[in-house]
């Protein structure tokens, strides 16, 4: 079988709800990606683009990828479907386009994700829903298998935090350590090869250059964290230990051998393994856990063989518990900071993720890294990627 090679690894910079991305189009914005990842290269060679997006309603709705296509410079020969893995999104569809070209069936494929969650704000589709009298995504089957279950993240991530018994001082110490690492990643100018600039607007209208991580609190410190309001009046986390509400668009260009040579073009990284699990909805975000044991296993690595680890921030308590349940270093967790300093723009996070943990590994001369998002309804995808 072919090997699914990255030739290119990119992202736009998170933007705030309501901040410098908030006049784009998902799909136009999507669309700065897909040129970027083409450059100069014959962009009809692109055999399919494959795009994560969890609100697929109104400026996302009707197949977004097909949509960014046609926003960008790609001619219209090239396809595009749009993948909801929840919060796994564009990982999965890094997935799909690794399997496509080892495959053969084809050589170039394009893996890319978007959200723009100032214009598709989380559960709107689902609230819209409701309101019409349109339904509810839970079925009666479901309600049958777990009656009186309200399925929610907030819940979920409690439920872990108090599974392995992190106390809000722990918590609230990874949170701030989140931005402490985001914000020295930023000025020893460690994102500056994954980002792409785009035009954004200030506060009061101004155009401006973006292309530094809106959400970073430059300033954090653990005193000013410590002090933020619960989410849940009994729990622990807060929203300076949760990933932040995020605009942005990110993807990666994935090809085989033959599409090395088409685009005469060396690779920056290999994908190694691929995971993808389903565990308990109710604790919901637990499974990355089973997904890195399932995905070592099958690979035949031990969590010392990886150099590096992105475990998205969708709370604190996700890659805590990650870290204690495999004994994992933490030093090697999220070096340049997580989505509670970064954001979170749902869809897009996968890729947006991969595009980080590639550079970080080209930027410290390491070899492999491990990347696993928990997503809605108790899934977590695992990618290991090796730097070449």
């Amino acid at each position: 079988m072919a090997e699914a090679y990255i030739v290119a690894a990119r992202r736009i910079a998170g933007g705030r709800k309501g901040g410098r991305l908030r006049d784009w189009h998902p799909a136009d914005l999507a669309a700065q990606v897909l040129n970027d990842l083409v450059g100069d290269h014959d962009p009809a060679l692109v055999e399919d683009v494959i795009m994560g997006c969890v609100g697929q309603f109104g400026q996302q709705s009707t197949n977004v990828a097909r949509n960014a296509v046609l926003a960008s410079k790609l001619p219209e020969s090239v396809p595009g479907t749009s993948v909801d893995r929840q919060c796994g999104s564009s990982q999965q569809a890094l997935h799909f386009a690794a399997a496509t070209v080892m495959s053969g069936a084809m050589d170039v494929v394009i893996a890319a994700g978007v959200e723009s969650m100032t214009r598709v704000p989380m559960g709107l589709p689902f609230k819209l829903a409701q309101d019409a009298g349109a339904g509810t995504s839970v079925s009666p089957g479901m309600q049958a298998r777990y009656p009186g279950i309200q399925f929610s993240q907030f819940v979920g991530a409690e439920m872990i935090a108090r599974k392995y018994d992190l106390s809000k001082d722990a918590l609230d110490a990874f949170g701030f350590e989140s931005q402490r690492r985001a914000a020295a990643a930023t000025e020893a100018g460690a994102f500056a090869n994954e980002i792409v600039a785009v035009a954004g607007i200030g506060p009061d209208g101004e155009a401006v250059d973006h292309r530094m991580d809106e959400g970073i609190r430059f300033g954090a410190t653990l005193e000013a964290t410590q002090a933020v309001k619960l989410l849940l009046e009994d729990g622990r986390l807060t929203a300076a230990t949760s990933s932040q509400i995020c605009d942005g668009a990110s993807g990666v260009l994935v090809v085989n051998e033959r599409g090395l040579k088409a685009l005469g073009v060396s690779p920056i990284a290999r994908v190694h393994h691929m995971t993808v699990v389903g565990e308990d909805p109710v604790i919901m975000l637990e499974a990355p856990i089973g997904a890195t044991r399932r995905a070592l296993a099958k690979s035949g690595m031990k969590l010392d063989d990886i150099d590096l680890y992105e475990v998205n921030e969708a709370f604190a308590s996700v890659p805590m518990a990650w870290l204690q349940a495999l004994g994992a270093d933490p030093a090697k967790l999220n070096v340049n900071g997580g989505a509670i300093a970064l954001g979170h723009p749902l869809g897009a996070s996968g890729a947006k993720l991969m595009a980080t943990l590639i550079h970080a590994l080209h930027n410290r001369g390491k070899r492999y890294g491990l990347q696993t998002m928990c997503e809605g309804g108790g899934l977590a995808n695992v990618t290991i990627v090796e730097r070449l």
